[in-house]
């Protein structure tokens, strides 16, 4: 530890057990970070305790910080709140910063005669009605294409009453019962208005509420012998039902709530937001930024922060994990929306259903936004984490050794880039040392020739092959594997690949990661622990093929020296030059003497050893 690191845990243990929150400061004074408390000397002095105990970008943080400010407040409540202010006031380098960029959209109703519905881009000071802001333009365009398209409203620009009756016939819309045509003057003003007025709360009121009052008109005008108009408005019902069916994403349970989940990455987090009203999803968010905090203060800071920015807060809030002051968060959120704000963990049924939905999208959003894969971006990160990485390991090279009590003993080595298999980096090894079995000495040789052959072609073509130099290596094996390669890395100066072994249990199956000081489990890292399953599995099975290919021809070798003048050198030649046993069989007398070192009369005895029932007839 050093000196100034001994300083300020000398005075974040001198602070009271206390709510409050605290400011670091880098060298120049500038605030890099803001956070909050229940008991200021607790969380600030484990900053500055050990540091191998930190993930790298809370190490990255601290090593910046020269000094730091406290404030006492009264309560967790009053801490959450001023720490959002001040992070919006000072906008620290290392909290999390939600960027609103998405432009904000509109519903229009326009006219005061005969009433005119429109999505747009921009609130004008023109004297229409304007419904929003809304952060959707997507659903914005498709509540109205779907509402004027229940009610039967115009969609072709026209304006009325000026348009009335200057074309005989409707347009097609109207034969598909799309638009009620009062450019035909099928339709009066009224119940075109009536129409638009629907339609509006259709848009705002949801499914359920708009069928009501559309059963209520319509029951009113079946008694005022208004048929037509029943029938309209019974059509109307029948289309939104029709509607509502469609609507894959759903909630039948909570009809209004926001659902929200994180995915973290050494570099970013991603927020996703699914919005509920009326039961349907009517708007998603992502938002992508940086923070050093553990999981549950992350999505603690991320929901303050979200909300900050927007005024529609529903009465349920869904979460994707645990968060840090959760009644704080509560208080604030209620003290906002005026009324009682749920914030929950769904542990099962619908609305787990809609979490692992909404945390999937996550996943692969943040893995479009670094440029990567979404089914292994949390894979990769979480192993990182779990090993202590600084960054995410995108080239991991395996090695595993295959004999049968110590002969054709052969290694392979796999590669998986971007957490999927690389198969043009595969490569194989046959242990040329020693004889005999002995898995350390076979590993060590052959990660002495891979990194020879670094040596040669790193300058020459450092992005792939050979050339390249792994982000991390994973030998199958334990501790014993780990310490046999590890001087052979210090060799070459490549002490910084991060090296580890992955044990298995006795019914083959990974178990653990093994490393100089001991192991780490991976079970209960679901993702991390089916990658490094599928690595081992994998290499496995490519080191296992190639030492069956080799027993085999060692077998098939062993047949042909059992011919006069064939040895094994020979025998080697022989399948060198023919592939395989059935072409030696096939070959004349003529394509044998062919073959460097076989004589006419070696190749005479092969010809008649593979002829002898034809010589017999």
């Amino acid at each position: 530890m050093n000196e100034k690191i001994k300083q300020l845990r000398s005075k974040a243990m001198r602070l009271p057990l206390e709510p409050g929150v605290y400011i670091m400061k880098d060298k120049t004074g500038k605030i890099i970070y803001i956070g909050k408390a229940k008991k200021l000397k607790n969380r600030v002095s484990q900053y500055f305790g050990s540091q191998n105990k930190h993930p790298i970008k809370v190490r990255r943080m601290v090593e910046n910080v020269n000094d730091f400010d406290y404030i006492v407040v009264s309560s967790e409540f009053e801490a959450l709140v001023l720490e959002c202010s001040l992070i919006k006031q000072h906008t620290p380098k290392y909290n999390i910063l939600l960027k609103d960029d998405k432009g904000y959209h509109y519903i229009k109703i326009a006219g005061t005669d005969w009433k005119n519905l429109s999505s747009e881009k921009q609130k004008l000071d023109d004297g229409a009605k304007y419904l929003g802001p809304y952060t959707s333009s997507d659903c914005v365009s498709k509540s109205v294409a779907e509402a004027c398209k229940i009610f039967r409203l115009p969609t072709c620009g026209k304006m009325f009453p000026g348009d009335i009756n200057k074309k005989g016939r409707p347009c097609l819309n109207y034969y598909i019962k799309n638009c009620a045509a009062p450019c035909t003057g099928k339709i009066s003003k009224k119940e075109h208005n009536d129409a638009v007025d629907n339609a509006v709360k259709f848009i705002t009121g949801g499914n359920d509420s708009m069928i009501k009052e559309l059963k209520r008109q319509m029951e009113k005008a079946a008694e005022n012998l208004e048929f037509e108009k029943a029938a309209a408005l019974r059509d109307s019902i029948q289309a939104i039902e029709k509607t509502a069916s469609k609507q894959n994403v759903v909630s039948q349970k909570t009809k209004e709530q926001d659902v929200f989940a994180v995915c973290e990455s050494l570099e970013k987090v991603c927020l996703a937001v699914l919005r509920f009203s009326d039961g349907r999803l009517y708007d998603s968010e992502y938002f992508y930024t940086n923070a050093i905090d553990e999981m549950p203060v992350i999505r603690e800071k991320l929901i303050a922060d979200y909300y900050s920015m927007r005024d529609n807060i529903p009465p349920n809030i869904a979460v994707d994990g645990e968060i840090e002051g959760l009644e704080a968060l509560s208080q604030m959120l209620t003290e906002k929306r005026g009324k009682n704000v749920r914030i929950y963990i769904p542990e099962k049924g619908e609305n787990a259903s809609l979490i692992k939905l909404c945390s999937d999208n996550a996943a692969e959003k943040l893995a479009q936004h670094l440029g990567r894969n979404g089914k292994t971006v949390a894979a990769l990160d979480e192993l990182a984490s779990l090993l202590g990485l600084d960054a995410a390991p995108e080239y991991i090279e395996s090695y595993d050794i295959s004999h049968t009590d110590g002969a054709d003993n052969v290694a392979g080595m796999i590669v998986f880039k971007g957490g999927k298999p690389w198969k043009s980096a595969y490569r194989r090894f046959e242990i040329k040392g020693f004889s005999g079995q002995d898995d350390y000495r076979s590993m060590a040789e052959v990660l002495t020739r891979r990194f020879n052959e670094y040596e040669k072609a790193k300058h020459e073509n450092p992005s792939e092959g050979f050339g390249k130099k792994p982000d991390l290596i994973l030998l199958d094996g334990g501790i014993g594997q780990v310490n046999a390669v590890r001087p052979v890395l210090e060799s070459f100066g490549l002490s910084d690949i991060p090296l580890f072994g992955m044990v298995k249990d006795n019914k083959h199956r990974t178990r653990a990661i093994a490393h100089g000081g001991g192991e780490i489990a991976i079970n209960d890292k679901r993702k991390a622990f089916t990658l490094v399953s599928d690595i081992q599995e994998e290499v496995h099975r490519f080191s296992v093929e190639y030492h069956r290919k080799k027993q085999k021809k060692t077998m098939t070798a062993m047949t042909l020296t059992e011919i006069e003048g064939v040895g094994s050198v020979k025998a080697k030649t022989l399948l060198q030059h023919f592939r395989t046993l059935a072409a030696i069989r096939k070959a004349t007398v003529e394509e044998l003497c062919e073959v460097e070192g076989i004589s006419e009369k070696i190749a005479i005895n092969i010809y008649k050893h593979y002829h002898r029932d034809e010589e017999n007839d």
